[in-house]
C-alpha cells in the first residue's frame, strides 16, 4: 500500500513539472506551431531548444543565422530532416523566438 501511494506523488509530481515546462513554451511558438517540432528539452522532429542554446552559447552571429532560418528554412545542421520554411513569421518575431532559444540555459 505504501508503495503505491509513493508512486501516486510521484507520477503527479512528474505531472506538474511536465506542465511547468510547457508553460514555459513562449506563446509565439504555440501560435507559429513550433511546438510541433520543438520542445524545450527533448528532440522531438527538430532538435530540443536547449540543445540549439548548447550549441550556439558564446557566438556572437548566432542570432543572425538563425533569424532567416527560421523564415526561409534549412538543414544539414541537426541531421537528415530539414527545417521548414515559416515565411508568415515576421523578423521581429523570429528575433523573439531565437532570444527565448539562445537564452536558455
Amino acid at each position: 500500500m505504501k508503495s503505491i501511494i509513493v508512486s501516486m506523488v510521484a507520477a503527479a509530481g512528474l505531472m506538474v513539472a511536465g506542465s511547468a515546462l510547457a508553460a514555459d513554451m513562449p506563446d509565439l511558438a504555440k501560435k507559429n506551431n513550433c511546438t510541433a517540432c520543438h520542445a524545450i528539452d527533448k528532440k522531438v522532429v527538430g532538435p530540443a531548444w536547449k540543445a540549439v542554446a548548447d550549441k550556439y552559447r558564446g557566438d556572437a552571429g548566432a542570432k543572425a543565422k538563425l533569424v532567416p532560418k527560421m523564415i526561409k528554412g534549412g538543414g544539414g545542421v541537426w541531421g537528415a530532416m530539414p527545417m521548414p520554411a515559416s515565411p508568415k513569421l515576421s523578423e521581429a518575431d523570429a528575433g523573439a523566438l531565437v532570444d527565448f532559444v539562445l537564452g536558455l540555459k
